[in-house]
């Protein structure tokens, strides 16, 4: 099988998702339930007449669930003050969180810190409860950007994370999936720019716990299903977003995240 992109486009109350062959996206015309099972298969996908990707996309999966490993990156455990965790740190993100390509972060107003972190995002292809760490390979799809936006003055006083991180579109995701066949994170870097401004920089082989670690790690706790995100923490370099900015999130031959920020 080929290189497959899997993006997700809006079209009023009826969207559709596409999936990219010999260069163009075409319409997938199978149940995504379906077109996963036909991944892993390496059987033939049902696809549809080509089409262009629009400015705005939708995030191209939809999860029941966003599992986030905090602190997975030493410097940005630094940067923030906190021991380096002796097993991967995990919290969670609502799906309300999530907004696509092209849209927008809304700055709630409970909050006068917003920070952005980019983050590489494992997308879960396949039902997977206490894997192996060796198995792992077996039950992802693909990967794509993430920003794991975060209200730092409520995390900060609150010492949690589940409302500094669960405001509504604070998770940026996309702009498509890449499959795992043709990706390799540990030879690849994951950016962040404001306005064009460099943040962040950081190596996809410099975490704390790697990608088999953490996805076993996960569904020893919960079941994972087709679709189900896990963000694989940030480097350092986090810093406040405000009011007007365009943020760029950046993984090297996978793809280019871009949303705005507004108030």
């Amino acid at each position: 099988m080929n290189r497959i992109k899997l993006a997700r486009i809006p079209k009023g109350s009826s969207p559709f998702y596409a999936v990219e062959k010999d260069g163009d996206f075409r319409v997938l015309e199978m149940p995504i339930a379906d077109f996963y099972k036909a991944y892993f298969n390496e059987s033939e996908l049902k696809l549809g007449e080509v089409i262009s990707l629009p400015e705005v996309l939708l995030p191209p999966v939809e999860p029941t669930k966003i599992v986030c490993i905090g602190l997975n990156y030493k410097a940005h455990a630094e940067e923030q003050g906190k021991d380096l965790p002796k097993e991967p740190l995990m919290f969670m993100k609502p799906t309300s969180a999530l907004i696509g390509h092209g849209g927008s972060v809304i700055l709630p107003p409970q909050s006068e810190l917003i920070h952005h972190e980019a983050e590489l995002a494992i997308i879960i292809g396949r039902e997977a409860k206490n894997i192996a760490v060796e198995k792992v390979g077996e039950f992802i799809f693909g990967y794509t950007c993430a920003n794991d936006v975060s209200a730092r003055d409520i995390q900060r006083r609150e010492k949690r994370y589940t409302r500094g991180k669960g405001f509504d579109t604070f998770c940026p995701l996309g702009p498509y999936v890449l499959d795992r066949r043709t990706f390799h994170p540990d030879q690849n870097r994951v950016a962040l720019r404001v306005n064009g401004e460099g943040r962040q920089d950081g190596a996809l082989d410099d975490f704390i716990f790697d990608i088999p670690t953490v996805v076993s790690f996960v569904s020893q706790v919960m079941t994972l299903f087709p679709g189900d995100v896990i963000l694989t923490g940030t480097p350092s370099g986090v810093a406040p977003m405000v009011n007007g900015d365009e943020v760029e999130i950046e993984i090297s031959n996978l793809a280019l995240l871009r949303h705005n920020v507004e108030r």
